[in-house]
């Protein structure tokens, strides 16, 4: 019966949460419009061999680095491709790339978070003590130094940028556990008899749910920021893909015969990592002021 109320109690409070989120976001046009650029973005990646007007690697020597026109909107690049076609394809990388991250750092931190904040002990020490060394470690120059002295690409700057990230994420999500696993509810259910599977399953998952959720926006601004400065470097992905930080790096010395082939991708590159970073801090703070009113 103790088990019953308990898990509605949380299942409730989660439900009550969720409807705040959607109503506070309607009543926000600017997170609206925030929200439906990265959407539209997305819709965009999905869609691209339906909307781009040519191929993105089609090289044309006679109309390089040619302006704005009606057969190329946002001009050609010095290898006469069109690039408003590769910022668009630009993004199947730049977007693909953060969301792995985020995907598999978010999921694996929070799994480690929950184990550890909910044994306390020896494992959530070791645990402490683990974390505290890696976050000492800059995960960006380690994917330089990896990622140049191996002549590793796009996934090996995927795996050290994760392994490396990790940490700040455990740091953030264990401190959160910690905070709930020492409340009345989670008291109450281990006095029951519920396994420890149960509680994290039901109580404390739940609970830092939009926490999680929060988290995933912000390490995919991290994601997208380190991993187009990696190809801006010449690092990750592979010469000439259609890739916004190599885009951004490949057309930069042609600034003043079409500025919008640097131009461009480097719009698209800022947007991005500003409505995801700014969705991320609308979350938590939602989610913390939510905390602190119960």
């Amino acid at each position: 019966m103790a088990e019953a109320v308990h898990t509605g109690r949380r299942r409730m409070s989660f439900a009550a949460l969720s409807q705040a989120l959607r109503k506070a976001l309607w009543r926000t046009p600017f997170m609206v419009a925030t929200a439906g650029s990265v959407l539209a973005v997305a819709v965009i990646w999905v869609l691209f061999p339906a909307i781009a007007p040519h191929d993105a690697d089609l090289i044309d020597g006679s109309r390089s680095l040619i302006g704005p026109d009606s057969g190329h909107w946002l001009g050609t690049d010095q290898l006469g491709r069109d690039v408003f076609s590769r910022v668009i394809d630009g993004a199947r990388t730049g977007l693909l790339g953060p969301l792995i991250l985020a995907a598999a750092t978010t999921a694996a931190s929070t799994v480690i978070a929950l184990v550890a904040g909910y044994l306390g002990g020896r494992v959530d020490a070791m645990t402490g003590r683990i974390i505290e060394v890696l976050y000492s470690v800059p995960p960006t120059i380690v994917a330089i130094v990896v990622v140049g002295v191996t002549g590793g690409g796009w996934w090996t700057a995927i795996v050290v940028l994760l392994v490396f990230g990790l940490p700040a994420n455990v740091r953030l999500a264990r401190a959160a556990v910690i905070v709930r696993a020492r409340l009345p509810y989670v008291e109450a259910a281990r006095t029951s008899g519920l396994s420890g599977v149960r509680i994290i399953g039901c109580h404390l998952l739940p609970a830092i749910t939009p926490f999680v959720v929060a988290v995933f926006f912000l390490t995919f601004t991290y994601g997208i920021v380190d991993l187009s400065a990696l190809s801006f470097l010449g690092l990750g992905v592979p010469p000439g893909a259609a890739d916004w930080g190599r885009m951004i790096a490949e057309n930069r010395s042609n600034l003043f015969q079409n500025a919008w082939a640097t131009v461009a991708p480097a719009i698209a590159l800022v947007l991005i990592a500003v409505s995801t970073n700014i969705i991320g801090d609308w979350i938590y703070s939602r989610y913390e002021s939510h905390g602190r009113s119960r």
